[in-house]
């Protein structure tokens, strides 16, 4: 063999072991064994992926992991956002106010107890811009999104298709009224498109004033509320 083929043959062998760049996935491990399989491909959407690891919570439907800094929605549900009141319908002493209820913080302190400092194991899908996951997560192979669901402080995301599982649990907590089905709430789309001021400032009058304005009713009370009304109006 001549010179000039053994060196073709060593350039193809040297191209031959370089990483491909059209590879779907780049695997990455974080620090303390937390795993997350980032999509190269543009088309975020369509790649599945899962990371494994300990998260902390942002609120009742977001989770962070720090250690491949990655953050994680729970797929098929939704909660009320941090600022977000909800009101106990039952009238308490003297006042003529309903009594606020932070549904948004008591979702996401929901959530943090079941993660506490478990490792938590999700599976999904990026979202367009490849920034975050959206998808199932268990802690020791309870699914998150069915505590949630369970305990009354989330509901079925109505914007895409749920597992039937999720309506059969959300059902039975709207049947025991627990969590927000006890309380006067805000549906959370609507919430979003109509609050103004959606810090942590937020006060309980601004979202009492909503709820008078309200375009959906989504708890219980609210049928309770109308068929006092109609026994009263007889």
């Amino acid at each position: 063999m001549s010179a000039r083929h053994v060196a073709r043959a060593l350039a193809a062998l040297i191209c031959a072991c370089l990483p491909s760049p059209s590879s779907a996935v780049d695997l990455a491990n974080g620090p303390g064994g937390a795993q997350v399989q980032r999509p190269a491909s543009k088309d975020f959407s369509e790649v599945a992926d899962t990371i494994v690891g300990r998260a902390s919570v942002i609120d009742g439907r977001t989770l962070w992991f720090p250690r491949s800094a990655l953050e994680v929605r729970l797929a098929g549900i939704d909660t009320c956002e941090l600022p977000q009141w909800a009101f106990d319908p039952q009238r308490h002493g003297e006042s003529p106010f309903l009594k606020p209820v932070p549904c948004g913080p008591l979702a996401k302190a929901w959530l943090r107890r079941v993660v506490g400092g478990r490792m938590i194991v999700c599976s999904g899908t990026f979202d367009d811009h490849g920034g975050s996951l959206r998808g199932r997560c268990f802690a020791h192979e309870r699914d998150l999104a069915i505590e949630m669901l369970r305990t009354g402080w989330a509901r079925v995301e109505t914007r895409s298709p749920a597992r039937p599982e999720y309506w059969q649990w959300q059902r039975q907590a709207m049947s025991a009224r627990y969590g927000m089905w006890a309380t006067y709430v805000l549906d959370m789309d609507e919430w979003r498109a109509k609050a103004a001021d959606d810090s942590l400032m937020r006060k309980p009058i601004a979202d009492l004033n909503l709820l008078a304005e309200r375009e959906h009713e989504i708890t219980p009370p609210f049928l309770d509320a109308r068929r006092r009304s109609i026994h009263s109006d007889r």
